[in-house]
């Protein structure tokens, strides 16, 4: 079996493959300064669980975009199941061509996950994926990975108005009836969500004329089914996209020493 984990700043996103099935995932708040112990505990259980001995991993590819945690993700993979994690990163096979000034500054996350929309989908293609910050990510049909727009995060969004505005509460994010509201917090989450749903639009129709072509949209991340209600230029949603990347990624370095 192969595990495959995104560490991002907020959630870690978790997925068990059987060949290639999909068994189980998870989706848990990222712990940024967990140990190698902890980390091994805490997926004893979620293995146990699903009936599954950590003996029979085989394999585990890890994306993480919090460095701090990197040596006890490597640690925790050696304890847990005596292999060597593959971290996604520089010198590994991704078959993407990365057309950037410093490619060591392309986050591990956008990498699989743009690994995983050409494998589905070809290219071109736009990966909108709403974490903490939304990323756009610009691929060719050619797999060069053109670059990334980067915008506040909608939760981000949340928590900076609630702190820097006094008389603005902390909101759920649902989608309100209609753009005008009538009250704080109607007014709150139409800007959050119909402002963002065109913010999310208007970037990709700006993307799409500078590559000149037609791409594909495909979103994900906790938010993309949300938003993906209201805009009009996201073709599909795949909450299992970054699983998928890493799933690819790992095949193509199976017989690479991690």
């Amino acid at each position: 079996m192969l595990l495959v984990m995104d560490v991002g700043n907020s959630h870690t996103v978790l997925g068990l493959y059987e060949g290639e099935e999909l068994r189980a995932h998870w989706r848990v708040a990222s712990a940024h300064y967990s140990t190698a112990d902890e980390l091994r505990i805490f997926l004893t259980v979620l293995l146990q669980q699903e009936g599954v001995n950590p003996q029979d991993i085989g394999g585990c590819c890890i994306s993480s975009v919090v460095p701090q945690l990197n040596l006890a993700l490597q640690e925790f993979s050696h304890e847990a199941f005596g292999i060597h994690a593959l971290m996604v990163g520089p010198g590994i096979k991704t078959g993407l061509v990365l057309q950037c000034e410093n490619p060591k500054e392309v986050g591990a996350d956008r990498i699989v996950n743009s690994v995983a929309a050409i494998e589905d989908h070809g290219g071109p293609v736009i990966v909108v994926d709403f974490g903490t910050a939304t990323t756009f990510d610009a691929i060719t049909a050619k797999a060069e990975w053109r670059g990334t727009v980067i915008v506040p995060g909608i939760q981000l969004s949340v928590e900076a108005l609630a702190e820097h505005c006094a008389k603005l509460p902390r909101v759920d994010i649902t989608i309100p009836p209609t753009v005008i509201g009538r009250n704080t917090i109607a007014n709150i989450r139409s800007g959050l969500t119909y402002g963002y749903a065109d913010l999310v639009d208007g970037l990709i129709g700006r993307i799409s004329e500078e590559m000149g072509a037609t791409p594909k949209v495909v979103a994900t991340g906790g938010m993309a089914e949300l938003i993906a209600q209201i805009a009009t230029r996201i073709d599909c949603v795949d909450p299992f996209l970054t699983l998928k990347g890493l799933k690819v990624v790992y095949r193509r370095n199976e017989r690479v020493p991690a």
